[in-house]
């Protein structure tokens, strides 16, 4: 299996243009999944001529087919296909919640950010007459904690976060968080962390008993206190080369998504393991603007998207699991891979939601750990 390497999320506020606007719009803190608003749907034509419609998505590098624009285009009759690249969810963030028409139809954006991006009235409510191929995801992806029914998203990858090591040099199998945030002397300089804001606090907030999602001061205070006791042992910050130095044996263990941890190479002991404190379910989902004038379109492809051939690309080519479990069921699992992780062993996981004006917190923390 490939691995394509991008920046899938940096940090989790988008304080300037995204979520800060989702969260004035709405008068206040972010909404719970339970009451969120989804806005009005459009009426839309189940049999309307694709031929006149075109598409505009905005996407990771390397998150989908390369050939997808074509074979929408032959496969669905549309128009025309276009891809804009983001490099992370804030590039995405500042594209669609920029004053007036957007251009896209089609977005890829993490689930807490489809979150904020429903509760300011910019998504277009799916309509699940028209995505039949919905059937194919497993139950458990149409109860995420942050649109349960897949009102307004769609899930494409799941995954989790935990420690991936090396099995072979370190002198006990890591179980803990805290085997990360207060490494034993033989791993001293040989740990590294993530940078990104949610996922750089997740350790610390787990091994302290509290939820990922906190908003209280007191709880971030002292989850910074832990992460700057930690940082003068660690070897680096490190959201994507952390695989690599695992490899070289420059790393001996290091905070990582799941799909990002190379178990699967037969010439290293590299292991993954969620720690006993419990971890995260992350969610990266495709959505349809409110804006979109191609909506009928937009449903066609989505639905194509959850063609299993279509979609087991994602697990076959980025090593990321797929909610869709006719999709996976035609996936050759690798010896080692973390493919094989269930859909209930992902949702022990606890889902990251939008924290809206709360997650400049997050920012502020990361600043302070990363920059001292």
């Amino acid at each position: 299996m490939s691995r394509t390497r991008f920046t899938r999320r940096l940090p989790a506020a988008v304080a300037a243009a995204g979520l800060a606007l989702a969260v004035a719009a709405c008068g206040g803190e972010s909404s719970s999944s339970d009451d969120t608003t989804v806005a009005a749907a459009d009426q839309l034509k189940p049999n309307a001529d694709l031929s006149k419609q075109t598409l505009q998505i905005t996407v990771w590098e390397g998150y989908t087919p390369k050939e997808l624009p074509q074979q929408a285009m032959e496969k669905l009759k549309i128009k025309d296909v276009q891809v804009q690249l983001h490099d992370t969810n804030e590039i995405a963030m500042t594209k669609l919640t920029a004053p007036g028409d957007s251009g896209i139809d089609v977005a890829f954006v993490s689930g807490q950010y489809a979150q904020a991006l429903n509760e300011q009235g910019l998504l277009e409510p799916i309509h699940h007459e028209l995505v039949p191929n919905l059937a194919n995801l497993y139950p458990e992806a149409t109860q995420l904690s942050y649109d349960k029914g897949n009102k307004y998203s769609v899930p494409y990858t799941w995954g989790t976060t935990g420690i991936c090591y090396r099995s072979d040099l370190v002198k006990s199998a890591p179980t803990s968080w805290n085997d990360l945030l207060k490494p034993p002397a033989w791993a001293d300089k040989k740990v590294t962390m993530l940078a990104t804001e949610r996922w750089l606090a997740l350790p610390a907030l787990k091994s302290l008993g509290y939820s990922i999602n906190t908003d209280k001061d007191e709880e971030l205070e002292k989850a910074k206190e832990l992460l700057l006791a930690q940082k003068p042992h660690l070897l680096r910050y490190d959201d994507t080369g952390f695989g690599d130095r695992l490899l070289s044996g420059e790393a001996i263990m290091a905070e990582a998504w799941d799909g990002w941890c190379p178990t699967t190479d037969a010439k290293q002991n590299i292991k993954f393991v969620v720690p006993k404190e419990g971890s995260d379910l992350w969610v990266d989902t495709m959505v349809i603007m409110k804006s979109s004038k191609n909506k009928e379109a937009a449903h066609a492809l989505i639905n194509y998207i959850l063609d299993p051939t279509i979609h087991s690309w994602a697990a076959e080519n980025i090593n990321y699991k797929v909610p869709n479990k006719a999709a996976m069921e035609q996936v050759k699992i690798a010896k080692g891979s973390l493919l094989n992780t269930t859909p209930a062993e992902l949702l022990d996981g606890e889902a990251a939601i939008d924290l809206g004006q709360a997650s400049t917190k997050y920012t502020r923390l990361s600043q302070d750990v990363t920059a001292s």
